[in-house]
């Protein structure tokens, strides 16, 4: 079973004391104690976002790890990370990761972690990058389409609702047909593919939603989503 975890924002880096997005993915692994490695290229492998990955994982019942292109600590990188339950890309620059996966041949390593049933998760950039096309603020402040790995299929764009212009932007590009139609994601919404399909939305936030968004004058219809937490408390 192929699964990947799309997430517009949230998680450790983005809400860490709502540990609900996190937990959720946690669980998709075959695994009571997952192998999860944090891959934070398109930071440029920030040490800050390394440590909050780690400040985050080590306190669940998995084995953290985090894979570094700037500062190369493994020397077989395609076998470490088959080797993993899960692989959790971080957010920042998606172009930037694009290009170095390329030239370090992670894009088709991915692909086969993929489709050996690993479970690849990721936010913001390391949401995108899994659809066809992403929405991505790469080049400047000015928010452009990208071409990303095609593992699933249209555009995706993330941060609907934690960044001004992102729905704008979305819509134009999708009614100008610059851009295919896609899946919107909320900072604190996450859209879990099984295979090639959706098989739910989820989030960390009562008021935090997917959309699919499509031409003809642009429509943008929610899509149901179910809300991790509860009445009363959200951790």
């Amino acid at each position: 079973m192929k699964q990947i975890i799309a997430m517009g924002g949230g998680g450790f880096s983005m809400e860490p004391d709502n540990p609900l997005l996190d937990r959720y993915i946690l669980k998709q692994a075959h695994s009571k104690q997952p192998k999860i490695c944090f891959i934070p290229t398109a930071s440029g492998d920030a040490d800050g976002y390394i440590a909050r990955f780690y400040n985050f994982f080590e306190k669940q019942l998995c084995v953290p790890s985090h894979l570094s292109l700037f500062k190369p600590h493994v020397k077989e990188i395609e076998a470490f990370l088959l080797s993993q339950d899960i692989l959790y890309v971080g957010g920042g620059n998606t172009k930037n990761l694009l290009v170095l996966w390329k030239e370090w041949g992670l894009d088709q390593v991915m692909r086969k972690a993929w489709e050996q049933g690993i479970v690849l998760a990721g936010i913001s950039a390391g949401a995108i990058c899994w659809f066809e096309e992403g929405v991505t603020d790469s080049f400047g402040d000015e928010l452009h389409a990208l071409d990303c790995l095609g593992f699933l299929p249209g555009s995706s764009c993330p941060h609907f609702d934690g960044e001004e212009q992102r729905r704008s932007a979305y819509h134009e590009l999708i009614d100008s047909g610059h851009m295919q139609p896609g899946i919107a994601l909320d900072d604190g919404a996450a859209v879990h593919y099984v295979d090639d399909s959706m098989k739910v939305v989820v989030s960390s936030r009562k008021e935090a939603y997917a959309y699919k968004v499509e031409r003809l004058q642009v429509d943008e219809d929610r899509l149901e989503t179910v809300y991790l937490g509860n009445e009363k408390e959200n951790t």
